[in-house]
């Protein structure tokens, strides 16, 4: 009989030091997604009015978002790279000459990121009177359509014109060889070489949060032991 009060009385007991086990309390939250579980795909930030933010190769396209855009002086813009395998670039372009580097011009040549991944390269807008062409000179992306304008004219070499030319060269694209970032430009500037973008942390507040959960738990049930311990003295003395 004792056995059988002392059995009933541990069982509130033991529910209280393992609540999961004995069917009380809710179920252990989910495993969070970390910073180093995401995909380490920059996403280019709302435009600002003195900052123009563009993605690159957005939606894992051939493509710039937006392609074509408006910028007067002093405006900078700002391209965000993806890291997903295919390394791309921003190399200034001659509409005359689609998919193929601007030439020279006073001993000043064009701006090009070289074939980049996961960074940010920005341009500084110098001249809004002219038309800024760019493309990627990444194997066959220019002839699929992967270009770009800054402040191309509504009729003549419109940045429609300009990608349709740039479609034509198709597969007879040339490749083109890398030799890395090319500060300067001509209407907009480089002033500096692409740089990493920022990431995340590696979510170590989750970690801390387990932890916590856990000294709670084991706290709880060091606790209920005690109180086991002195119910099962008191009854045999009883």
């Amino acid at each position: 009989m004792l056995s059988t009060v002392f059995s009933l009385a541990l069982l509130p007991l033991l529910a209280a030091a393992n609540p999961q086990g004995y069917g009380y309390g809710a179920p252990a939250p989910a495993p969070t997604a970390t910073a180093s579980t995401a995909a380490a795909v920059p996403s280019a930030p709302p435009s600002t009015a003195n900052q123009i933010n563009i993605d690159v190769a957005a939606g894992g396209n051939f493509v710039f978002s937006p392609a074509n855009v408006t910028a007067s002086n002093g405006t900078l813009i700002t391209f965000f790279f993806p890291n997903n395998g295919i390394p791309h670039s921003v190399t200034q372009g001659d509409f005359s000459n689609p998919c193929a580097p601007i030439a020279a011009q006073n001993g000043v040549s064009g701006f090009d990121s070289g074939l980049q991944a996961g960074v940010q390269f920005t341009l500084n807008v110098t001249n809004d009177q002219i038309p800024i062409y760019f493309f990627c000179k990444q194997v066959a992306h220019c002839g699929e359509g992967m270009v770009g304008s800054i402040n191309a004219p509504s009729t003549g070499n419109t940045f429609d014109a300009w990608q349709k030319a740039a479609v034509a060269v198709g597969s007879n694209e040339k490749a083109l060889s890398d030799n890395g970032p090319v500060t300067g430009g001509i209407g907009a500037v480089a002033t500096a070489t692409p740089a990493a973008t920022a990431t995340g942390s590696s979510g170590s507040g989750t970690s801390s949060g387990s932890s916590g959960s856990n000294g709670a738990s084991s706290l709880a049930a060091s606790g209920a032991v005690a109180a086991i311990v002195g119910l099962g003295i008191a009854m045999v003395f009883a």
